[in-house]
Parts: C-alpha cells; structure tokens; sequence
C-alpha cells in the first residue's frame, strides 16, 4: 500500500513516510492508493476480538510497510484500561427504537480524539525509525479545542518529539482550556491565538510549507510533522472505531450480517465522517453517512449543492470544535469522487484559498447526494436537544454529540428511515458543564467551571472523570495570546532558532 497526495498523484510514499512527514510538500493530504476490503467473513472474526486485536487487523491493511510486532507494540500501548476507563474502549450505548450511542470519549482526556491520539505517538516513532531519520520531530498543531489536549497527552515526553498546540482564545470552552494551559511535560507548548480556529489551523498550514522555515528546522536537527486529521496516522484509526462497532453489534445479534445501518457524525474538519466513509469503501454495510453541523453549516450547504463557499460569518457557539469554516478532510473526499484528478483538486482549493468558494461538478454532486445527508441546528435547538433527552431517556450528552442527534432526528422525520442508526457521541458531558447545565435549566453564572462540573454531577447522578476532576489544582503553565501573524515567530523562537 503507497500513498499519494491529493495535489499530485504521482507522489507515491510508503505509511511510514505519510506518517512522519504529515501533509505532502506540495500542501497536498496523503491517502491511499486503493482502499482495501474486509469481508463479511471478516467482520465475523472480528467479532470475537478485542478492540486492539480489531485495531491490528485494520492496521495490516493500510499500514503494509509495518510488520506484526510493531503494529502490535502500537495497539498494545494505545488500546488498554491503561488510557480507557472502559474495556472496550468504545462503548455502545442503545438509546431508543435502534439508535445507538457510540461513545468515542473514554480515554485521558474525554474526547474522540483519543482514539487517534493515543496511537499517533506510538506510529510516529515507529515511522520515523522505519524511514531512518535522525531529526526532532516537531509536532505542530491547530485545534478548536479536543485535540490539542488530546495530542498533548499523547505527545508528553515521548522521546525524539516535540509538540506545540496553538488555540483560538476566545473559541475553546473554559475545561479545554484548563485542560491545555496545565499540560505537564517537559516536551509541550501552548499558545493562544487572536483569532479563530481558521486562522489557528491555516497559520499552522503555512507553516508548514514554507520552504525558509523547512530549512532552518533541518538546519538545526529539527522536522515537522502533524497531529491533525491532515496526518494519515490521525485518520487511520478512526476508520476502525465504525468497523468495529459493525462487527459487535452483529456479534451481540443487534443485527444481522449484511444489515445496513446509518452513521451520524458531528464534524467540522470532515475527518471523522470521512473515517466513516472509508469503512463503509472498505465493506461495512452503512446507507447514509449523515453530516451534523452546527451553525457554522458550510459542510451542510456544501453537501447539498455542492457549492463550498467560506464566505460568511464565523459563528462561536457552545459546539466549539465544530467552529470551523474550511474542513481539511473535504480534499481528501474530493480526490476520491473526482477520480484522482490531482489538476481537479488543485483549481478548486485555489479557488478556496484565493476566492474563498468553489462549485463541484455535477457527477461529483450526484455522488455527494447519494452517500451523505446533511444538516444543522443553532444553539437553541441544541440545548433542547440536550434536555430532551435526558429527560426522555436519562442520557446526558455533550453539546456537539446532540447536534448530531437533533440532525439526524430531523432525518427521520423528512425521510421515514428506520435504519438502525449509530450516533458518534464525540466527547464528555463534562467539558461543556456550563452549556449543559443551561440546556437542563440548572445555569450558574457566577460558578466556576469546577463547580459547574459538580453541579451536573449532582443532576445527572454521572461520574466525574477523573482526569477532569484532578485540573482543579494544577498550575496554569501557559498564558497569554500572540497575534495570528506571529504564529511563525513563536515557533521558532520555542524552539530556539533565530
């Protein structure tokens, strides 16, 4: 299995090449040559595994350059009670008449990114030893809020790797931000940005590609790579969560081998959906991927007209890691349906970058229409969501996880589909406590978000996690916000290069 870029198909990379360098020079995103299938057969066996067992089956088909012991030191290290309070690692919860709960939120820092996350470090190091490089590698990161705490707890202190996390410092919740600014490790960086997610993750682009700041890294022993969802490491293991969760629930005789179900997705970035998407190439049976936005809902008028048009107002809602107006993962999606078309994806994302716009072509659109469903909802409807159903099935969510049970209950209603349904559940209750408590009834303005943390506790009868519980007495390690323009500067000068 080689890799191309999305921007140039004759770029032809090995995993561990993908991996370690992140995103392709020519500011393409690597994917595979070919998506591999399982099998029902496959599924089967799958079954009857554990959910890094699950993990290394996926790993084999993807990752060929890796041979069985470093896929299996990988899966070992990331998939245990180790860094998940659960077994088996994601939990599926049923809520009502078919529709599944897929909690993607059980690791160390109680969000989706986890799953990825916990991995990534483990893959990198093994990639950067496959490939013989004798650099630092400097990882590099724009987050809306759940992965830079995510890359950060799983980039501490491993050897041969420095990570810097740059935030928006208005557009994170009050947890996210605690749980990056008191980041232990001798190896992190944090830096609030004046600006947006955008701006965070297009500033970390530029970065990137800048042949100047290339060459000083080289100089000085030093590498870029990424922990974003642009990193093939990111999204690979995210494909394996929707397999697995396939291959349980007909093992539990939820359903049938073959059955189709719907997956709904709350995204921004369009990483996590797109995972779904390469489950369901791979051979997991799903007949509607459904898209969930929040009012930033670029992804939701793109998929239905196939105009992609950032030019509108941002949005900061009580959904902050879908506060995002340009979704990297889209180009990968693209180079897909346009059939590789590398000059295709080219002319649109300069349009996007110079116009802020594009129109795909109609095949494409008809494509788009036959795999996805796409919709949004405003912080209004979220809350009620919230509250709606906790009071109906005593299941508390967080604010992104009911955007995407809001959407796809708007589904239902416009189609009549009564698939069996999985909802990824993307992130703790708890770090959003003040915009559930609210949507509850139960606001407190004048708390503190360790306070309202236990005043949900208090209404919801939920345990606390423990990795949220213990912030309240860390040191705050990291203060202050530099301008978008100086992300560059900050870079360079942490790492001591002039």
């Amino acid at each position: 299995m080689y890799y191309k870029s999305t921007r140039n198909s004759n770029v032809n990379v090995t995993s561990a090449q993908a991996i370690a360098q992140g995103i392709s020079k020519d500011g393409g995103l690597f994917v595979p040559s070919e998506i591999p299938s399982i099998s029902f057969d496959d599924i089967k066996a799958l079954g009857e595994m554990s959910y890094a067992q699950r993990a290394a089956f996926i790993f084999t088909k993807y990752l060929t350059d890796f041979d069985g012991a470093e896929i299996s030191y990988c899966v070992d290290n990331a998939y245990s009670t180790k860094n998940f309070d659960t077994e088996n690692i994601a939990e599926i919860v049923h809520l009502f008449d078919g529709t599944y709960m897929l909690e993607l939120w059980h690791g160390p820092t109680c969000a989706f990114k986890d799953m990825a996350l916990q991995i990534l470090p483990y893959l990198l190091t093994v990639s950067t030893k496959k490939i013989n490089l004798d650099k630092k590698v400097v990882i590099l990161v724009a987050t809306s809020g759940d992965t830079g705490k995510a890359a950060l707890e799983g980039f501490k202190d491993v050897p041969g790797t420095q990570i810097l996390v740059f935030y928006p410092e208005d557009g994170v919740s009050a947890m996210q931000k605690k749980q990056m600014t008191t980041q232990e490790g001798e190896n992190v960086g944090v830096c609030a940005i004046k600006g947006n997610f955008d701006d965070a993750q297009n500033g970390v682009k530029k970065i990137f590609t800048s042949e100047e700041v290339a060459e000083k890294l080289s100089e000085n022993g030093y590498m870029f790579s990424s922990a974003n969802s642009i990193n093939w490491g990111r999204l690979a293991p995210q494909i394996i969560y929707y397999v697995s969760s396939y291959a349980r629930l007909v093992a539990e005789n939820k359903i049938s081998m073959g059955d189709k179900i719907n997956i709904v997705v709350p995204t921004g970035n369009f990483g996590n959906i797109l995972a779904a998407y390469y489950a369901k190439k791979m051979g997991i049976p799903v007949n509607k991927l459904i898209c969930a936005s929040n009012a930033n809902n670029v992804l939701t008028e793109f998929l239905t007209t196939g105009i992609y048009n950032r030019n509108r107002e941002f949005h900061t809602t009580i959904s902050p890691s879908m506060d995002i107006l340009i979704s990297s993962n889209l180009e990968r999606l693209l180079y897909h349906l346009c059939g590789e078309d590398d000059m295709q994806i080219r002319e649109w994302f300069t349009k996007l970058s110079v116009e802020g716009r594009y129109e795909v072509t109609d095949s494409v659109k008809a494509i788009l229409k036959e795999e996805f469903y796409a919709g949004c909802c405003n912080d209004e409807e979220t809350k009620t969501c919230i509250n709606e159903i906790f009071t109906k099935y005593s299941y508390i969510c967080d604010t992104h996880t009911a955007v995407a049970v809001k959407v796809y209950e708007d589904y239902v209603k416009n189609t009549g589909d009564n698939t069996t349904t999985i909802i990824a559940s993307t992130a703790s209750p708890y770090k959003f406590s003040n915009s559930v408590l609210d949507a509850l009834g139960k606001s407190d303005p004048d708390a503190d978000e360790f306070r309202l943390v236990e005043e949900l506790a208090e209404v919801t009868k939920l345990p606390v996690p423990s990795s949220l519980a213990e912030l309240k007495n860390k040191e705050i390690r990291f203060k202050g916000s530099i301008e978008k323009s100086d992300m560059k500067d900050f870079v360079l000068e942490t790492l001591g290069i002039k």
